[in-house]
C-alpha cells in the first residue's frame, strides 16, 4: 500500500546544527514553495522508537531525497567526522535497489559544496550526479528547485528567482509571521518553521488569487 503524500513527500538529509541553519531554513522553503512536503528526522521526538527505526520509516515514506554530504569536517570535540548523512544516503539508495515497486520510483538530489569534492571521501558514489551548492542559500533554493522540475515534470513549479524572491519576502514577514503563529523566531523547532512557511505561502496565494 502507497504511504500517505508518498509522491510530494522529500526526505532531507543535512546538517542541523546552528552554522547550517541558514541553508537548511532556505532548503525547507524551496522544498515547500515547489508544492512538496520536507520530512526530516526532526519532525518527531518519540523516545520509545530508535532513531534508526524512524529514519527508515521517513525514508520509506518518501518518493524524493535531498542529500548533503558536505559536512566532511572533524567535530571539535570528538575529532571525528559526522556519518549520518553518507549513512542516510546509503538507506535512501538501497530502498531504491532493493525495495518494493513503491521504492523503486525513488529520486534522489546529492548535494556538497563543490560538485567533484565527494571524490575525494566518498568514490562509491561515482556515476551520480551531484550538484554543488556553493554554502548559499540562493544556490541551494535554485538546485533544488531545477531538481524537482525535472525530477516531478510537473509544469507549475515557479522558477528559481521567484522562489528565491519569495523567499526574501519571507525572511522579512517572518517576525511578524511568528507572532500571528503564537511563536517566537528564537524557539522555532522544524514542525514550527514548516507551519510558518505553509501560513506564509497559504496567505500570499491567497492574496493573489
Amino acid at each position: 500500500m502507497q504511504s500517505t503524500h508518498y509522491n510530494d513527500n522529500v526526505f532531507i538529509n543535512c546538517p542541523f546544527d546552528s552554522v547550517y541553519q541558514e541553508l537548511f531554513n532556505a532548503m525547507v522553503f524551496a522544498v515547500h514553495d515547489c508544492g512538496f512536503i520536507p520530512r526530516c528526522a526532526l519532525e518527531e521526538e518519540d523516545a520509545s522508537e530508535v532513531r534508526i527505526d524512524k529514519i527508515y520509516n521517513i525514508i520509506a515514506g518518501c518518493r524524493y531525497g535531498i542529500h548533503d554530504i558536505s559536512r566532511t569536517e572533524l567535530d571539535e570535540d570528538s575529532g571525528f567526522p559526522r556519518f549520518n548523512m553518507p549513512l542516510e544516503l546509503g538507506i535512501f539508495l538501497g530502498a531504491k535497489k532493493f525495495g518494493i515497486e513503491e521504492q523503486k520510483r525513488k529520486k534522489c538530489l546529492i548535494l556538497d559544496t563543490q560538485r567533484y569534492r565527494y571524490q575525494q571521501f566518498i568514490s562509491d558514489i561515482a556515476g551520480q550526479d551531484i550538484q554543488e551548492h556553493k554554502n548559499t542559500p540562493k544556490e541551494i533554493v535554485t538546485v533544488i528547485r531545477n531538481w524537482l522540475r525535472n525530477a516531478s515534470g510537473r509544469q507549475n513549479i515557479p522558477a528559481g528567482s521567484i522562489i528565491w524572491g519569495r523567499y526574501q519576502d519571507f525572511i522579512n514577514d517572518l517576525p511578524q509571521t511568528v507572532q500571528e503563529c503564537r511563536l517566537t523566531v528564537e524557539e522555532l523547532i522544524f514542525n514550527d518553521y514548516t507551519l510558518v512557511v505553509t501560513q506564509w505561502l497559504r496567505t500570499k496565494t491567497s492574496s493573489l488569487s
